[in-house]
């Protein structure tokens, strides 16, 4: 993914869902960390930042779809679908960033499921 950025090009990430379960946070952190279940990292130069890594899964997303200009960021004119989370991605110790819940999930600007 670094790779990709180093271009000035904007990357997202997602899952292979169903062969993977659809977790992003798990995504997320294998794009920043890049280690694998033996601990291995594989290609370190490729890490990207948990800022990226966020970028990659909400905005650049919605820019790739064509989708910008109403989905990816929170923003007056957008929709208000989004997630609040268990912690901030941005800021947890990275290696912490799979363990991340969604606490609850926001549709059109209504709560339509929060943990209980």
């Amino acid at each position: 993914m670094r790779s990709v950025l180093n271009t000035g090009l904007h990357a997202s990430s997602h899952t292979d869902a169903p062969v993977a379960l659809p977790n992003l946070m798990q995504v997320a952190w294998a794009t920043v960390n890049r280690t694998s279940r033996s601990g291995v990292v594989i290609g370190p130069d490729e890490r990207v930042t948990p800022h990226e890594a966020m970028k990659m899964l909400t905005l650049w997303g919605a820019e790739q779809f064509g989708e910008g200009a109403e989905k990816g960021s929170i923003e007056v004119g957008k929709r208000a679908d989004f997630v609040v989370l268990s912690e901030n991605p941005v800021t947890i110790d990275p290696a912490q960033i799979n363990k991340i819940v969604v606490n609850e999930t926001i549709k059109d600007g209504k709560s339509v499921w929060k943990r209980s």
